[in-house]
């Protein structure tokens, strides 16, 4: 894949929450706060990302997340809506559904 790896400070067992973990629990805009300090942790602007709403954090911290699969799979990323109120009722329905 042609790819180098840099760690972030905070990754693996270290690793902090993106924010989104704390969605509906705490005041939206400090959801987006959590996502752009974890955002700015990352030591470059292309971030590998394994968790879906790692995808949205990402890029809400104006980063471009790269999803694991999706480098296996050789396709891009799509980020699509950052809404996150759309997002998780999108999830929420699909949870309901499955």
């Amino acid at each position: 894949m042609n790819i180098k790896v840099v760690e972030s400070e905070n990754s693996g067992t270290n690793s902090i929450c993106c924010g989104d973990s704390f969605y509906g629990s705490i005041p939206l805009e400090d959801v987006h706060k959590f996502q752009k300090r974890r955002a700015l942790q990352m030591p470059c602007d292309d971030v590998v990302v394994y968790c879906v709403s790692c995808i949205k954090s990402m890029a809400i911290g104006e980063k471009s997340p790269k999803y694991m699969i999706d480098l296996i799979l050789n396709k891009k990323t799509e980020v699509g809506d950052i809404d996150l109120v759309s997002y998780h009722d999108e999830l929420e329905e699909y949870i309901k559904e499955h």
